[in-house]
């Protein structure tokens, strides 16, 4: 029973809406003129039915029938401080609320270009890491690279002592697997060219260092470098495989470096926004104009014509 009654207040009230609703919008279309009393400083403006409240204030109709403007309200202001704020949060705000609408497109589109480019550069370079570290896992050996050190240690440093090093159970090789931190220790003995330690495999520097340092070329597959001429990096024939492996490392360091800089310039966006934000409101407050409609008698009725208002200084 409740519920019922429930229902049947909610459709009268939806109904006497509904009424209200079409009763005023029928007579704001078009209702008879009617005098309207002179407005005074202790009754303030009068509504005119003006179809957009403007920062000049209202306007009224007086009963003789001309369109005469009142007492205009303090326009609202716009916050530099607020306009500043919002578009250093996200470009072009500040200007929409400043009401420059062509620069707050701009800023926006260019903070949606910057962070887009910055996506597909780093995609780009992602893709290009996952595709020269498939190439390096298909081409170059720790296996070879060690063996080969292990061969010619005695004529890289002959002052190394390389037989704990080829110890078949403590060694640098013991079963076939290399022993990380025993290889690592080699090449710090050896020095000369030896000039860096291989990293754990996986690591960014390790498939940096197989691509750029002459100490890992043997670990290529094509790699055939015979010393004394192995010093003589003008002399060695360098591996294609090291060249075609260095340059596709260098191209995802180039879209790595690319998505840097549009990450940088939609930095500089926010920026630069905030403060031609606080500028468009500072000039919104001193010099504004707007378009509207305007509500005049025209033949006993009310009607509406566009009006262009421009406003300077507050």
């Amino acid at each position: 029973m409740i519920r019922q009654l429930s229902i049947v207040v909610k459709c009268a009230a939806c109904v006497i809406a509904l009424y209200a609703f079409v009763t005023l919008h029928a007579s704001a279309e078009e209702k008879p003129m009617v005098p309207v009393k002179e407005a005074t400083a202790e009754s303030g403006p009068v509504l005119s039915g003006n179809l957009r409240v403007d920062l000049f204030g209202f306007e009224r109709l007086p009963s003789s029938g001309s369109m005469e403007q009142v007492q205009a309200v303090a326009p609202a202001r716009k916050s530099p401080w607020l306009a500043a704020g919002l578009s250093l949060v996200v470009p072009g705000s500040g200007e929409f609320y400043a009401q420059s609408y062509w620069k707050a497109a701009v800023f926006f589109a260019i903070e949606v270009a910057a962070w887009a480019l910055a996506y597909t550069y780093d995609k780009k370079g992602d893709r290009q890491t996952d595709s020269f570290q498939d190439y390096a896992n298909l081409h170059w050996n720790v296996n070879r690279y060690a063996q080969w050190t292990l061969d010619n240690a005695t004529t890289i440093n002959p002052g190394v002592d390389v037989a704990p090093y080829k110890d078949p159970v403590s060694g640098v090789i013991v079963n076939g697997e290399v022993n990380w931190t025993r290889l690592n220790q080699l090449e710090s003995a050896l020095g000369n060219w030896y000039s860096h330690n291989l990293p754990a495999y996986g690591e960014q520097q390790y498939f940096e260092l197989i691509g750029k340092y002459e100490q890992f070329y043997q670990g290529w597959d094509d790699a055939n470098y015979n010393l004394p001429g192995y010093y003589d990096v003008a002399k060695a024939n360098l591996s294609p495989e090291f060249q075609y492996y260095s340059g596709e490392r260098g191209q995802a360091n180039s879209y790595y470096t690319t998505a840097s800089t549009f990450v940088t310039v939609a930095i500089v966006n926010h920026v630069v926004s905030a403060i031609d934000a606080a500028w468009s409101a500072g000039s919104y407050n001193k010099v504004h104009a707007e378009v509207g409609l305007q509500t005049v008698p025209a033949g006993g009725y009310y009607t509406s014509v566009p009006v262009l208002k421009i406003r300077y200084g507050i």
